[in-house]
């Protein structure tokens, strides 16, 4: 699989929320049969899946009780298709056969949800997901010979429990994507077997995809995060911007009849519906490949692929060119003497043409910058169409979209000014500091991912030439992670705020958050400061992550301190590190560094660096 290509990428996959009807169209019939096919042969993906994403607690043996019963239904169903269960939806089939299972549904703590019919059940299973995944346990690791021959012994089981393990750390990453995944390991692991040097191939082969589905984790929650809190029109909103810049010379009918497959419905992928993902990207990818000669030249040969290589390949697909004839602006919405009649004839249609014909002609800038402008220009309109002159007020609006887009582009050259200046490390630790601060309720584990995420965003798209859209896009995918996805989720005012108040304006609502007023520091539990055994043994990346936890629970606990002191306790506590681990007793040496108490170990640490 080729290297992820973050920017443009993970722009397009905003594009990417299945449709979730199933095609009927006469020249999507080959299609209907090629996608029953490929999920009648993935049934055991399918089922672990959506069982592994519903109850990420449950054991692979109880999985695998099901993947028998789903095995047996459809073989039952394959036989006889009049049968009443074979009229049921898939998934319904699925969680009916979770709640069958004796004992399960008490021992995971999911009984209400099997109370409950249709969509108040499916819904019910959605909210008990969990994003945070640290209850689970340490993903198990095998030596490359080891992993080898229980692969070459069971390749069936080994390939089903690492699908099963993915799953479960993964519960909102759509069907579609874990099939993908399954797909490039079976690949690798029948190369890297037969190389001389087993770790060095996995270790190559295993980067780009684990790139690719932490890519696609983190919008899919954006999405669905987007889709619950704010509503289908949001995603509307988001398909129109992506798809007229990757797509600019498709005209606006052909386009708004393209959205009708893809807007449909969302509730089934950000739900979990295995079965109605597929065949939503299936037909999605259908509609386009059918009228591919008015939609783009760049795709004739992904076009001939099979599923699910074909929407991949699309995705990965270079925007199409802008038309010769495109001219720099639209006149009908800014210069007109009717603009006011025209959205007041149809407000949705009108809006959406607009942020059709601007996205086409600017793709330089990021999806949330053009929900941006689109919220502007309502905004404008609603001022200026109750005035005397609506012409005369509206006549600027190009103005007011360079100035939204000048404050935008402000954000980020700071925020690729201080990338430059801090370099990787010490900028990871300014956003450990800072979003620790302003959320200090979210977990360690949390905060330590969301600010290595943030510096990472900035390492990949501050030495390109689309900085502005490349910074932009990523950024807003981590404050996606940080709002999460379930419209009940509370973090603190300020924060809830920023995120369930308006999609695109978010970055600039959390640009000028401060430190939570309202949090109270707890008391240190135990083991928050204390250096375990192992510390010397650690590797560098696991040395790191523990400094970065260091940090965040330093910050926890005195939410105070300023840059420069965290900064000078975290040397210290590095110096500390270094002093002991090279003593002959290293353990002796830590409580002799830091002796008594966790309070007095962190006062200890400050008085080192002379901050308290």
């Amino acid at each position: 699989m080729k290297q992820l290509k973050l920017t443009g990428f993970v722009i397009f996959f905003f594009f990417l929320t299945e449709s979730l009807t199933l095609p009927t169209k006469p020249q999507d019939i080959d299609d209907v049969r090629i996608t029953k096919k490929f999920i009648e042969d993935n049934v055991v993906y399918i089922t672990i899946i959506a069982f592994a994403q519903y109850i990420q607690e449950a054991s692979f043996e109880e999985v695998e009780m099901l993947v028998k019963a789903m095995k047996e239904y459809r073989d039952r169903c394959l036989a006889d298709m009049t049968l009443p269960e074979c009229s049921k939806l898939a998934n319904d089939v699925l969680l009916e056969n979770i709640c069958a299972m004796e004992g399960l549904p008490q021992k995971y703590n999911f009984s209400h949800c099997c109370h409950k019919v249709d969509f108040e059940r499916r819904l019910c299973f959605l909210h008990n997901k969990k994003a945070e995944v640290g209850f689970l346990p340490p993903l198990p690791t095998l030596d490359p010979e080891e992993k080898c021959q229980t692969y070459k012994t069971n390749k069936e089981s080994f390939l089903n429990n690492y699908i099963y393990e993915v799953s479960r750390r993964n519960p909102f990453v759509f069907a579609p994507t874990l099939l993908t995944v399954a797909a490039r390991f079976e690949e690798m692991a029948e190369t890297c077997c037969e190389e001389q040097e087993k770790a060095n191939c996995f270790r190559s082969k295993a980067e780009p995809f684990i790139q690719y589905l932490k890519a696609l984790s983190s919008y899919q929650k954006n999405v669905c995060g987007a889709l619950l809190k704010f509503g289908p029109q949001i995603l509307q909103s988001i398909n129109i911007a992506v798809l007229s810049q990757k797509f600019p010379k498709i005209e606006f009918k052909q386009l708004t009849s393209l959205l009708e497959d893809i807007s449909s419905k969302y509730d089934g992928c950000c739900g979990g519906d295995v079965v109605h993902c597929i065949r939503g990207r299936s037909k999605v990818m259908s509609h386009i490949c059918s009228k591919q000669d008015s939609i783009s030249s760049k795709i004739k040969e992904c076009c001939e692929k099979k599923i699910p290589e074909r929407g991949e390949c699309i995705i990965y697909s270079n925007k199409d060119d802008r038309p010769n004839d495109l001219s720099p602006r639209e006149a009908k919405f800014t210069e007109s003497e009717n603009v006011c009649e025209e959205r007041d004839a149809d407000p949705e249609t009108f809006l959406a043409e607009f942020l059709y014909e601007y996205s086409r002609r600017h793709p330089e800038l990021s999806t949330p910058e053009l929900l941006r402008i689109a919220g502007v220009y309502e905004d404008l309109l609603r001022e200026c169409c109750n005035s005397q002159t609506p012409p005369d007020c509206y006549k600027d609006a190009e103005k007011k979209f360079n100035e939204t887009t000048e404050k935008s582009l402000k954000i980020v050259q700071r925020e690729c000014e201080h990338f430059q200046n801090l370099g990787k490390d010490d900028l990871k630790y300014h956003y450990l500091a800072r979003l620790t601060k302003i959320a200090p309720q979210l977990s360690t584990d949390e905060l330590t991912f969301l600010g290595k995420e943030m510096m990472i965003a900035l390492a990949t798209c501050c030495t390109l030439s689309e900085e502005f859209a490349c910074v932009d896009n990523l950024m807003d995918l981590v404050l996606g992670e940080l709002c999460g996805i379930n419209k009940n989720r509370s973090i603190n005012p300020t924060v809830d705020h920023c995120c369930k108040t308006n999609f695109a304006f978010r970055r600039s609502c959390f640009e000028g958050l401060e430190a939570d007023k309202t949090y109270v520091p707890l008391p240190p539990s135990q083991g928050l400061f204390t250096f375990p055994p192992d510390l010397c043994q650690a590797h560098n990346e696991e040395l790191q992550r523990k400094k970065d936890r260091f940090l965040v629970n330093l910050v926890k606990l005195k939410p105070e301190l300023t840059e420069e002191a965290l900064r000078s306790s975290l040397i210290e506590f590095t110096n500390v590190v270094v002093k002991c681990c090279q003593a002959e007793g290293p353990e002796a040496c830590f409580e002799e560094e830091f002796p008594g108490s966790l309070e007095e170990h962190v006062h200890c640490l400050l008085y080192h660096v002379r901050v308290v």
